[in-house]
């Protein structure tokens, strides 16, 4: 068995063909693709955020708005850039949306991606301290979340307040009991695999990651996972961690399909670089019809390595396609896999 959600950048455009052409389409269309997601039997919905472009960027509002829609799917981020965050006010948002989903909240967070702006978190107040690169700032925030979600007290309480307070020291609230547990780090390397399992964060991997070796991406990928999972079982935790993996993978049931993707397979995966100084492996994209798909994805050493599987998809073309991506990958595909 494995959970399987989506994942969406959030794109809108007045380009042809967008049939997200706002922002407000952008939003209420996520809304919406969630709630048909999980009337199909999907397991999760999950979000990219980005900065100072047409994409989604807050996320809280979103996640907290499909909450109040859904009632069972999980809703997520893959992944929140801890480059441009509050920790203290991030744990405050995150913890009255994991409370109005009632405990569904998987909240992927990582250093991020390169952005549409040079240094963009300079815009939002933050800059690394002396010595310190911005990654060091990103996992510096990230810890200061995670101490802050463990919900121990640790603020001086003001002894003339305006409304009565508890005994102690105050922490923030609203606090939701248990989405400690439920924050990933999205690692594009071993090393921050390794990191993020020693601090009893689930690992998120996404369709690039650095490219260290000369091996293909799925196992690298599936390398980082078990690194991910030894690290784990080294530091002591007492629960079982949880690996998502991202795909681009569709299902070419009808014209539709054959139309948007027929000429999609992606046989081999790409190399690039995401910065002047790291050179990433980009995965390959799965389009075929669902006998060959079921084939490829039994190749596929990270997939079968993960618990989570999100399917990227392609938002723009509207939430009845997207939700037919969905459907066709849970009906024709999973069953033969032993994902469903």
């Amino acid at each position: 068995m494995k959970k399987i959600g989506f994942l969406s950048f959030g794109h809108w455009s007045s380009s042809p063909g967008s049939q997200t052409r706002s922002a407000s389409d952008a939003l209420l269309q996520s809304i919406d693709l969630a709630v048909a997601a999980e009337e199909l039997g999907a397991d999760g919905a999950y979000f990219r955020v980005h900065h100072f472009a047409r994409q989604l960027g807050s996320p809280f509002p979103l996640l907290a708005a499909i909450g109040a829609r859904t009632s069972r799917i999980e809703i997520g981020t893959a992944v929140i850039d801890m480059r441009y965050e509050n920790p203290l006010y991030m744990a405050e948002d995150a913890g009255a949306a994991d409370l109005i989903s009632g405990g569904r909240l998987q909240l992927g967070i990582s250093r991020g991606s390169p952005e549409q702006v040079i240094e963009g978190w300079r815009y939002f107040g933050y800059q690394p301290q002396e010595g310190q690169t911005d990654a060091d700032m990103a996992r510096g925030h990230a810890q200061v979340l995670l101490e802050v979600l463990g919900g121990e007290g640790f603020a001086q309480p003001n002894p003339r307040p305006m409304f009565p307070n508890p005994p102690g020291l105050l922490r923030v609230e609203p606090h939701s009991e248990g989405l400690r547990d439920r924050i990933w780090w999205g690692a594009a390397s071993q090393q921050t695999a390794t990191w993020a399992a020693e601090l009893g964060m689930n690992l998120q991997s996404s369709t690039l990651i650095n490219n260290e070796s000369d091996k293909p991406f799925h196992r690298q990928q599936a390398e980082q996972i078990q690194a991910f999972r030894d690290a784990w079982q080294k530091a002591g935790h007492e629960r079982e961690p949880r690996v998502s993996v991202s795909r681009s993978i569709f299902a070419l049931v009808d014209d539709r399909d054959r139309a948007y993707f027929g000429l999609r397979n992606q046989d081999t995966d790409e190399i690039g670089f995401i910065d002047a100084k790291t050179q990433a492996i980009f995965g390959r994209t799965y389009a075929a019809e669902p006998d060959v798909l079921i084939q490829q994805l039994k190749e596929d050493e990270a997939i079968a390595a993960a618990d989570t599987l999100l399917l990227t998809v392609p938002n723009q073309l509207g939430v009845d396609y997207n939700a037919h991506v969905i459907d066709s990958i849970l009906t024709h595909v999973a069953p033969a896999l032993g994902w469903r």
